[in-house]
């Protein structure tokens, strides 16, 4: 007799053996038509298994995973990529097949060939993908011996396939799933059959190295994503023509805001109109330190190896270090600001009632990311940090947290982000430090979001080497998630460097250090800010807030008055005196995202008045100057 525990805490028994898909079907026809999977157990002991495995065992607890949860929409992904490989070998049947993961959104497979793919193939590609999804073959798992494995994908001629197998250790057995005439090497779980694979798109190709190692062979990447119905499928596809309107790097060169250059890789050239957009963004977090208790610093951009390999950095961030040597000492260009602040900190005899004491800098720092990684001013090799660190005692940590996550939701609020996605990281494998002292510092970060009325996920491993952190994701206007905030609770980095402070009972102890960050890399912020207002930026932020344009010469001289005013008020504005059409002078700026311009005529001139166009080719008529800088003012004081 078997038994299976449903989540509904209902029992069904079956004489024998039963298969995930029997059991599916003992519950009704629609259920079993939509299984994809079933996921054994609870909790972090749960697996997912196919629909063929076969259950024996009391009470066996047991979930159907259809199209409609997260892994099912995975495991979808997943035989898409295998799809894929099956379409590409039938076409090209000397390509070699090597990984085919899932990612955000969809899978990629990497492939080796003969010459590059191009637009034409992957249409063909598709297209044959579709064939195969109709003809719903079967997906059937099989165990084969490593050895006799590595044998037979070289028998195939799959050198990479089989050399991914030879790494497996000696005596174990692998898994393999086939399709039609395609087998592919793979852990599983899959779709039962290639039927239920109807919503994809192939997307693009890339370059990707064998085993990421820029020595091996370079091979083709090719992009797909795949979704449970034909809607979410085309929302998706909607929402990439939305981005790529959005795209930072098109705006940045439409609105003339900055660029990059070969001359200077991963490290950006701001132009004026960009400039004053970052100093806007910069004073305002400045006033956010001024206002909530941080007292600026300012630390070096080079420091000796030895400080990094006191804080532990120069084992774990070696490779993303940029290093330089004088007079036979060592140095490295610092990735973050961490040491210095440390340093700042020691200088001097610091007591109880000092703390939290709390430093903050807009510290530049640079990281030798890889050429592939870099992406605009999104990832970039040199950016500046609205970093700060919080020395205080154990007992103030929640209340540090508390006061600090309430922060950050009037920050991001006002740079127009709503929606914020909590998580708590916890420790990883490798890290310092005791796990009494992890336990606290990640007991501390959970309690803080619980008073703060934050419900929050947990992600097991994901915490920095030194301490457990919070991040905070936004959520921006195409539901794109963008990881920025972090607080991080650290006991080890000021034992390691001697940090110290007077105690109430007159012993010295070391002050935990809270490392945390608002927006993260200006740089990032700024691109993403750019996407989220499609470059219409709100007139608080805007580079030019005002734009004050004449119809003829003859009020030529009333701009410039206009203009003078403005710009005592603190207004950021540009006239545009041209022997042009004013229509095709209200055509340029509206263009350029200007969120007001005033055009000038002989009426407005004889008036003192002025003509207001809003952005989005509002026209608010005529109103004194006085009328119009109380709303410009009024926007401004609403971060509208």
């Amino acid at each position: 007799m078997v038994s299976v525990l449903l989540p509904d805490g209902s029992r069904r028994e079956f004489p024998a053996p039963v298969s995930v898909a029997e059991v599916a079907g003992s519950i009704g026809a629609g259920l079993a038509k939509a299984a994809l999977a079933g996921r054994i157990g609870r909790g972090d002991a749960a697996r997912l298994v196919d629909t063929s495995y076969v259950i024996e065992g009391q009470d066996v607890p047991l979930a159907i995973v259809t199209d409609k949860d997260d892994d099912g929409l995975d495991i979808m992904r997943h035989s898409t990529a295998h799809l894929l490989a099956y379409a590409v070998k039938e076409l090209f049947p000397d390509a070699q097949v090597t990984i085919g993961p899932t990612v955000e959104n969809g899978f990629y497979y990497d492939f080796s060939y003969k010459r590059p793919f191009t637009p034409e193939d992957l249409a063909a590609i598709e297209k044959k993908m579709a064939e195969l999804a109709k003809r719903d073959e079967k997906v059937v798992r099989k165990v084969m011996p490593r050895d006799e494995a590595v044998a037979y994908f070289k028998s195939l001629g799959e050198h990479y396939k089989a050399e991914i197998i030879a790494s497996i250790p000696a005596g174990e057995d692998v898994s393999l799933y086939s399709e039609g005439n395609f087998t592919d090497l793979c852990r599983g779980p899959h779709v039962p059959s290639t039927g239920k694979l109807k919503h994809f798109k192939l997307m693009k190709v890339a370059g990707a190295y064998w085993r990421g190692d820029h020595r091996n062979e370079q091979l083709q990447r090719i992009y797909g994503t795949a979704w449970a119905t034909k809607e979410e499928l085309q929302q998706y596809l909607h929402m990439l023509e939305e981005a790529e309107k959005r795209d930072h790097r098109k705006l940045g060169r439409e609105l003339d805001l900055f660029h990059l250059d070969e001359h200077a890789p991963g490290l950006v050239f701001w132009h004026p109109r960009g400039w004053t957009l970052w100093q806007q963004v910069e004073q305002y977090m400045r006033a956010v330190y001024r206002d909530n208790g941080y007292l600026e610093v300012k630390g070096p951009q080079i420091l000796d190896r030895t400080l990094w390999e006191k804080t532990g950095h120069w084992d774990k961030y070696r490779d993303n270090m940029f290093t330089t040597e004088s007079e036979k000492r060592d140095y490295a260009l610092k990735p973050m600001n961490c040491p210095g602040h440390l340093l700042i900190f020691k200088q001097g005899i610091k007591s109880y009632r000092d703390l939290p004491l709390r430093y903050g800098e807009f510290g530049q720092c640079h990281r030798n990311e890889p050429t592939g990684g870099l992406h605009g001013i999104m990832r970039v090799r040199g950016f500046t940090q609205d970093d700060g660190h919080i020395f205080c005692t154990e007992d103030q940590i929640l209340d540090e947290c508390v006061a600090y996550t309430a922060l950050l939701q009037k920050v991001y609020k006002d740079f127009g982000f709503e929606q914020i996605i909590y998580k708590v990281a916890t420790r990883p494998e490798a890290r310092i430090g005791s796990d009494e002292s992890w336990d606290r510092a990640e007991h501390a970060l959970m309690e803080s979001l619980r008073r703060a009325g934050c419900e929050f996920e947990i992600a097991p491993g994901d915490g920095a080497f030194y301490g457990p952190k919070i991040e905070y994701t936004l959520k921006d206007a195409l539901g794109r998630q963008w990881q920025c905030g972090t607080m991080q609770v650290d006991f080890s980095m000021p034992q390691r460097l001697g940090a110290e402070y007077v105690a109430e009972d007159g012993h010295r102890k070391p002050p935990v250090m809270l490392h945390r960050a608002i927006v993260g890399s200006l740089e990032r912020f700024i691109g993403i800010l750019i996407e989220q207002h499609a470059g219409a930026l709100p007139a608080w932020l805007a580079p030019v807030q005002v734009v004050i344009a004449n119809i003829t010469d003859a009020q030529a001289d009333y701009v410039q008055e206009v203009a003078k005013t403005l710009q005592k008020q603190g207004l950021r504005i540009a006239t545009d005196l041209r022997n042009e059409k004013i229509t095709y002078k209200i055509r340029e700026h509206s263009l350029q995202k200007v969120p007001y311009i005033l055009v000038l005529g002989d009426k407005e001139k004889a008036s003192g008045a002025v003509a207001v166009r809003a952005r989005g080719n509002q026209d608010l008529g005529v109103m004194s100057l006085e009328s119009f800088v109380q709303k410009v003012a009024s926007d401004i004081a609403q971060k509208l």
